[in-house]
């Protein structure tokens, strides 16, 4: 039986310890048709050097600048030619078997564009990753947020999200998806950068009317800020600018007015309570992301990639405030923010 060729992608920037530790683990994969490739973007470390000598066998993308996240992978993409593109970050610690159980649920149905593995903590292996964790959701106010992560807290992988289901969209740290599904959503944004590009792709998937799911059977281990640590200004930035773009793009009608309106006083309590307890770096990312938000409405829509369609049932979709739940609810939970929750549009 011919196995669906699977295509490894690792968007590698002066990531050299990460593939000194992490390859090894990689190579061990089992399944059947699939080969490895490491996409660098213009790395000034000696990554590419170490991969010549230590992995011949591995093939390698250079890109002449460091195009981010979003605009690295869509470049090194159009030179990939698979049935599914397997995109990993470089500080993903795999499993032998993790490949075959996404695959297989994939291959279950032709509208499941995507999926991906559970990711844990690589320092701390009982608790869920904060980029993903189990599966990744949305808020009404376009808040994202995951099975096992609420916000900055992740729980206890005792097996509760042991169960492949529909989510919102699936982490770009290992991230397995249809190569047709997508070239036909028009694969990420450049203007993203990076951050939430994922979230992005994942609601146009969506709206195309293919799913996402979970695949809880494949396991990997991340260790998560390797580029950007948590609390960096940029990252700030990114994550604030990226989410009122998304909302911008992918909402229509009167919703996206008052969640985006919503959105700029939340957002400004954020920043001015961060203010208070001396944070100006924060306060100031959050401000400088809202006045690029405003810059890419007037000037720069035109760069970004919009969705075919805008109206479709949307799964992993909270209808009401996580952040209300959880900071004046006090729900740190997944399973208690979204009981009774009928997650479609």
């Amino acid at each position: 039986m011919q196995h669906s060729s699977v295509a490894i992608v690792i968007l590698n920037w002066n990531g050299k310890k990460y593939l000194e530790e992490f390859l090894p683990h990689l190579l061990l994969s089992t399944y059947e048709n699939f080969r490895i490739i490491v996409a660098d973007n213009s790395s000034t470390d000696d990554s590419l050097s170490f991969l010549q000598q230590a992995y011949p066998s591995i093939e390698i993308i250079r890109l002449a600048e460091n195009y981010g996240f979003a605009k690295g992978y869509n470049l090194a993409l159009q030179q990939v030619e698979a049935d599914y593109y397997l995109l990993l970050n470089s500080d993903v610690k795999v499993t032998p078997g993790w490949i075959e159980p996404m695959v297989d649920l994939l291959e279950q149905d032709q509208q499941l564009a995507a999926c991906q593995p559970k990711l844990l903590s690589y320092h701390h292996p009982r608790f869920f990753e904060y980029a993903g964790a189990a599966g990744g959701w949305l808020d009404h106010y376009g808040y994202p947020f995951a099975m096992g992560r609420v916000f900055d807290v992740s729980e206890e992988d005792q097996g509760q999200y042991d169960t492949s289901v529909p989510i919102f969209w699936a982490s770009g740290a290992a991230l397995l998806i249809r190569a047709h599904v997508f070239r036909e959503s028009g694969g990420f944004d450049n203007y993203f950068f990076a951050h939430q590009e994922e979230i992005d792709l994942c609601w146009r998937i969506q709206l195309l009317g293919y799913r996402i799911y979970s695949c809880p059977a494949a396991v990997v281990y991340h260790v998560g800020g390797g580029t950007l640590p948590k609390g960096n200004s940029l990252k700030t930035y990114l994550n604030f600018r990226n989410n009122n773009i998304m909302i911008y793009k992918n909402m229509y009608g009167y919703r996206k007015g008052y969640v985006l309106l919503a959105r700029f006083f939340l957002d400004a309590v954020s920043a001015f309570k961060s203010l208070l307890k001396g944070d100006g770096g924060y306060f100031v990312a959050v401000f400088s992301a809202h006045l690029s938000f405003a810059k890419w409405i007037i000037a720069d829509r035109k760069k970004s990639v919009f969705p075919k369609n805008r109206k479709a049932a949307l799964d992993g979709y909270l209808r009401k405030s996580v952040i209300w739940a959880h900071f004046a609810g006090g729900k740190n939970k997944f399973s208690e923010i979204v009981k009774d929750n009928n997650s479609d549009l």
